[in-house]
């Protein structure tokens, strides 16, 4: 029998709207949004410093949000308007919720994403 420590979902989304991926505010909108849409409680709160001002393909917010299972973590590039995001956890989610639920959230019309069991 195979021993699962965990999942984590690696999620690629371009074609963010540029209005919430550049907004501090809806950052944490969307780490609370999904705590609540998996069931996870958060430990502390959502870390968002601005990194890469400097350089025009750099700039961005960069997200972690410790859970109680791990983590979720987020990079977006406000250049190519694309989110890199994962949630890894110790405990079972229903992976393809978060991938529609992140979808939705950022109005993309894409996404690549893929489920990893470690």
């Amino acid at each position: 029998m195979k021993e699962i420590f965990g999942y984590e979902l690696i999620m690629d989304v371009p074609g963010c709207d540029l209005s919430i991926m550049s907004s501090k505010r809806k950052l944490e909108e969307y780490a609370d949004s999904l705590c609540r849409l998996v069931g996870m409680k958060k430990y502390g709160k959502t870390q968002l410093p601005y990194f890469g001002a400097n350089e025009l393909y750099t700039k961005g917010y960069s997200m972690l949000q410790f859970i109680e299972t791990s983590s979720i973590t987020g990079h977006f590039s406000e250049y190519w308007k694309k989110a890199y995001i994962n949630l890894f956890s110790c405990k079972e989610y229903d992976h393809l919720s978060v991938v529609d639920f992140t979808k939705t959230f950022f109005k993309s019309n894409d996404i690549k994403y893929k489920l990893l069991v470690r």
